[in-house]
């Protein structure tokens, strides 16, 4: 009960007006009217957190952070999620987890202190890379995701050829680490603390020895874990941690400009919880034709699932929903700059029912492919 009394202390939750201006913009309640985000404040703060802490409603939540954008009081509503995910788990409740789990068995065999995945079987003898030096490169899950979502398509490891190749454009040769873990975002998130330590630790160890000054990653979720997360639980890298978009963004490359018109995907990790919206649009510019979609930037739309939870009819929905804004304005390509939203979205356009299909292509590979050498 203290660790409850401090959660709703922290996050503020005791101020909420219960105005439902959260409800109004949140992208699950807007699929699912069963769902509240006030409602869900509510039944803790007067005192009914046991029925939450079992109930689906606690991991239906996309943690999008689109109900801090609205909320007139503050209410750290997401930290307040995380938070009793937490309590949650520690009291034994089952956490649901999308793909049978998978994801989350892998995330924890990399947090065991002997378990260090083979990870650079995808460097090629083109790209380079250095033992040392003062850019290090985050590559995160994505030798993991050219696996497990093979099926949709999803170049997750040119995603990391890319990421290098730019780089080495730039006369950059990244540091990469063999024994380079999970940054632990999707263990948080679920409430597994204790698997997100392990993690984090072991990341700030290897980043630490190696005395980088800069870690750049091509995943949003990774730049928010590494430069929000890892410090607020005291694991301080000693490096400024940037998403690939804004270092993009303040190079001088020069690409081959097509006339394609791209809308962009804002991921939430790199949008309402980084507030970067500048960088990828910068870089888009350069690539072609920037398009914007009904919600973008700040109102923009979740790609429908966060943290491998849930992953039902409701998320489905949004991203068909997201499809279809991208085709509304005139979109060849949709662009996003995060392999979840990518992986999300190629699945909904994978659908047979679906009509609203858009090519869906991260940012990475799109500008390492228009390089003009």
């Amino acid at each position: 009960m203290e660790a409850l009394v401090s959660l709703i202390a922290r996050t503020g939750a005791v101020a909420c007006l219960e105005c439902g201006k959260c409800t109004a913009v949140c992208p699950v309640a807007r699929e699912d009217a069963g769902f509240s985000p006030r409602r869900l404040v509510e039944e803790v703060v007067q005192g009914r957190w046991e029925a939450v802490l079992v109930g689906g409603a606690l991991w239906s939540c996309l943690t999008c952070r689109a109900c801090h954008e609205r909320c007139p009081m503050g209410v750290d509503y997401i930290g307040f999620v995380r938070g009793l995910r937490a309590l949650a788990r520690g009291r034994g409740v089952e956490v649901p987890c999308s793909h049978s789990g998978l994801l989350e068995t892998l995330m924890r065999l990399m947090a065991r202190v002997d378990a260090v995945p083979e990870r650079l079987g995808w460097l090629d003898g083109e790209l380079g890379v250095s033992s040392e030096g003062e850019t290090l490169y985050f590559v995160g899950c994505l030798p993991f995701f050219e696996v497990v979502f093979s099926d949709l398509g999803f170049p997750a490891l040119e995603i990391a050829r890319s990421t290098v190749r730019l780089l080495n454009a730039a006369g950059v040769r990244p540091v990469i680490l063999p024994e380079e873990r999970c940054c632990g975002h999707d263990l948080l998130w679920q409430g597994d603390v204790e698997g997100f330590r392990k993690l984090a630790q072991a990341n700030q160890a290897a980043i630490r020895r190696v005395g980088v000054r800069r870690i750049v990653t091509a995943c949003a979720e990774c730049a928010r874990t590494l430069a929000v997360d890892y410090p607020a639980f005291g694991y301080e890298l000693g490096a400024e941690v940037v998403h690939l978009s804004r270092w993009l963004a303040e190079q001088d490359l020069r690409f081959a400009r097509s006339g394609a018109r791209l809308a962009f995907q804002d991921p939430c990790r790199l949008g309402r919880h980084l507030e970067e919206y500048a960088a990828p649009r910068t870089v888009l510019a350069a690539l072609g034709e920037p398009v914007e979609m009904p919600h973008s930037g700040r109102l923009a739309h979740c790609c429908g699932t966060g943290g491998w939870t849930v992953c039902g009819a409701v998320q489905k929905r949004l991203q068909r929903a997201r499809l279809r804004e991208a085709r509304a304005v005139g979109a060849d390509l949709l662009v996003t700059a995060c392999p979840k939203c990518q992986i999300h979205l190629r699945c909904a356009a994978d659908d047979p029912d679906v009509t609203e299909r858009v090519p869906v292509q991260d940012l990475a590979v799109l500008a390492a492919g228009a390089l003009l050498r």
